[in-house]
């Protein structure tokens, strides 16, 4: 089969040396339609039939067969590739959906591990809010703790005390026996207050949603705890000064009673104990005591001498005899008697006084003598005990008698000038076992103890 321009045949052509050849079987001739004219065109002949077209309608076929050529080679690639392509889809969407449940997963620990801090931060303000609760609390016990010594009366309280209270537990202890007794009186100075401002604590258990809302938190524990810092360090110097000043007044007693010579174990077994009893229960620090437990069990320890050394000094009169500024007109000694001109002995001193002036006893003990004794006139005798007696001689009254107790400060006589006397005043005398011994030995004890 072939294309010629405008026709298309399938009959054998003669050959011009076939004539002598026999002539092979031929096919009997047929009739042929006669051919149109040439034109421009294309015929298509096939099994005696021809189709005629033109050249627009074969571009147009040569184009629809290239357009579908084209769309099979399409197809046959779409179709390999394919299953490449949704495989890389679905790889694609697979790793979007894991990142997105990668950060899901990301910011519920977040949330997980904001929530756990804000639970952790709670907590932890509210053990630091515990415990700052409790150290105030210790805070007030030795706050009240310090408020029972004779040493302070304020403290380091949350709450300050009353002035009445504080009063109240000062002159519970025995600090000045008599109006004369100005030498054991022991007083706080203002600088060794402590106290602390009162302050509204924080709410313990904060609501969740507020607590996150709470600014400077921490600022707020630091100030509290800093506050009570300054509170515990003003205690602990109230205490520290109260042992230093108990232990240095016990060194003075006991060294006031051996300048004097007298002997302590004797006095002390000679003092007169009041009503007192009850069971034994000792005292006994717990194992876990700090060092202001430790300190303020020392402290009462030297409290208790304290007390047993005021009690047995009580009976040694080392007071004035007189109130008001000390005036000896005459001392201890060998002077010229003022009646004779001549040498004597002078067993006392005279004070100074105006005829009418009270007399007060020294020290603690009982009337042995009161009355008319000779060259001292209108005199009393009061002993002390251990072997001490005091005399105070031309009084013009007496208002004891004998046997009567005598406190420290008592008055027991008016000044006056009988016995030998060239005038009013006071003789004063101290005696150990009987023998006149310088008074001025026990009133420089006196102002030796004020010191402290």
């Amino acid at each position: 089969m072939s294309y010629r321009s405008g026709q298309y045949s399938e009959y054998p052509q003669h050959h011009p040396h076939d004539h002598g050849r026999p002539a092979a079987r031929r096919p009997r001739p047929t009739a042929q339609a006669p051919s149109p004219p040439a034109s421009n065109g294309y015929t298509l002949v096939h099994a005696g039939k021809q189709v005629r077209f033109g050249p627009v309608v074969f571009w147009i076929v040569v184009g629809t067969v290239t357009l579908l050529g084209i769309w099979s080679a399409a197809t046959a690639t779409y179709f390999a590739f394919r299953d490449d392509v949704l495989t890389r889809l679905l790889a694609r969407q697979a790793e979007m959906q894991y990142a997105y449940e990668d950060r899901i997963a990301e910011l519920r620990a977040k949330v997980d591990r904001t929530t756990s801090r804000q639970l952790l931060d709670q907590e932890q303000f509210d053990q630091k809010l515990e415990q700052i609760m409790r150290r105030q609390t210790a805070l007030e016990a030795r706050a009240t703790a310090l408020g029972t010594l004779p040493d302070t009366s304020v403290t380091g309280s949350i709450r300050p005390a009353q002035r009445g209270a504080a009063s109240d537990a000062t002159s519970a202890i025995p600090l000045k026996p008599s109006p004369i007794s100005d030498t054991v009186i022991f007083v706080a100075p203002p600088d060794r207050e402590a106290r602390l401002e009162s302050r509204t604590p924080l709410n313990a258990n904060p609501a969740p949603n507020q607590f996150a809302k709470i600014q400077g938190v921490d600022n707020v524990i630091v100030k509290l705890q800093g506050s009570l810092d300054q509170v515990e360090s003003r205690q602990l110097a109230t205490l520290n000064n109260i042992e230093e000043g108990m232990e240095s007044r016990v060194r003075r007693m006991r060294g006031v009673l051996s300048d004097l010579g007298l002997d302590l174990a004797q006095l002390e077994g000679a003092t007169p104990r009041s009503g007192m009893g009850g069971p034994f229960v000792p005292v006994k620090l717990p194992s876990d005591a700090g060092n202001f437990e430790r300190q303020l069990y020392r402290i009462n320890i030297t409290r208790a001498q304290v007390d047993r050394l005021n009690r047995t000094l009580a009976l040694v009169p080392y007071r004035k005899p007189v109130v008001g500024e000390v005036e000896f007109t005459s001392g201890f000694g060998v002077r010229s008697d003022p009646f004779l001109g001549r040498p004597a002995m002078h067993t006392g001193l005279d004070f100074r006084a105006a005829m009418g002036d009270p007399v007060r006893a020294t020290a603690n003990g009982k009337v042995v003598s009161a009355g008319w004794a000779g060259g001292y006139g209108r005199m009393v005798e009061v002993d002390h005990g251990n072997g001490l007696s005091t005399r105070y001689g031309h009084l013009s009254e007496i208002s004891v008698k004998v046997g009567d107790p005598i406190k420290i400060g008592q008055v027991i006589g008016e000044v006056g000038s009988t016995g030998r006397s060239t005038g009013p005043h006071l003789h004063y005398e101290t005696r150990i076992d009987g023998e006149a011994v310088d008074p001025q030995k026990f009133l420089r004890a006196g102002v030796r103890l004020s010191a402290g």
